[in-house]
């Protein structure tokens, strides 16, 4: 069984997020305790595992992801990083619906060589900062939202780019404040520039303490700061030590992430299937 590394929402190997991928020839998924072993021995932040749908139902492949610690609703890069898997092996071409826990969610193959994915969008809702947020993060929020059940995550405003990229979070002090994790975000120091904000994704409650770059986080991200900067079409740099850029086009309840992948290791599964 084939297994890929596939660096998600960049252009060059060894920088966003890599994500294990594992396309099964059954159509069935083996029990979840499996896959959740190859997760943890692949020990990315996500290990996805696709296998293909019966023609003529509502969707072409079934999509599930992993962390090493536990299975998740959504993910955004290991979604990327299976639509480039199944694009450059010919399996698939145009727009491909994957079923997930999240719904049918697309993926299309630009003219440009990039991917979109078609996820809904997270609700906001302003929330309070929980007790020791501040000391856990290490910076003062400007403001705190709840991005709902999907997503669950606390999107917290800093006041500026320099205090997200300078974050160095007690960990285990976070995994109390959110039930997934804590997304850091700021406008952009040049708004002339590259990207439109950054942010920074700490998930330790699900074993991993920061995420390179969280296509998830983005359904947040961008209503949070179309409504900010006036513009539906915004570019995030994730900053974290690998960095990677997300493009993000708010459509109401939906929201397309947009972004480059690049497979840098292609080897076979001896065991686990």
């Amino acid at each position: 069984m084939k297994i890929r590394i596939v660096d998600a929402f960049t252009d060059r190997p060894f920088a966003g997020n890599p994500a294990g991928v594992v396309i099964l020839d059954s159509g069935t998924f083996p029990e979840a305790e499996r896959l959740q072993r190859i997760a943890s021995e692949v020990n990315l932040s996500e290990t996805a595992f696709a296998h293909p749908l019966p023609p003529g139902g509502e969707a072409d492949w079934a999509l599930r992801w992993f962390t090493p610690a536990t299975e998740v609703d959504l993910c955004g890069h290991a979604t990327l990083a299976t639509a480039h898997v199944l694009h450059t092996t010919g399996v698939a071409s145009g727009t491909v619906r994957h079923a997930t826990r999240s719904g049918v969610l697309r993926t299309t193959a630009r003219g440009d060589g990039t991917l979109s994915l078609d996820f809904p969008t997270a609700p906001l809702t302003p929330a309070t900062a929980p007790p020791g947020l501040a000391e856990a993060l290490g910076a003062s929020p400007l403001s705190v939202h709840d991005t709902g059940k999907q997503v669950g995550d606390l999107l917290v405003e800093l006041a500026d780019e320099a205090a997200v990229r300078a974050l160095k979070p007690d960990f285990r002090s976070l995994t109390s404040c959110s039930r997934r994790g804590v997304i850091a975000t700021a406008a952009a120091e040049d708004p002339s520039g590259a990207y439109d904000f950054v942010s920074r994704g700490f998930f330790p409650g699900v074993g991993i303490d920061e995420d390179p770059v969280t296509g998830s986080a983005h359904t947040a991200l961008a209503p949070f700061w179309s409504a900010r900067l006036g513009r539906d079409d915004l570019i995030g740099l994730q900053a974290s030590a690998r960095s990677g850029l997300v493009r993000t086009s708010l459509r109401g309840e939906r929201t397309l992430l947009t972004g480059s992948a690049v497979t840098v290791i292609d080897g076979e599964l001896l065991a686990g299937l």
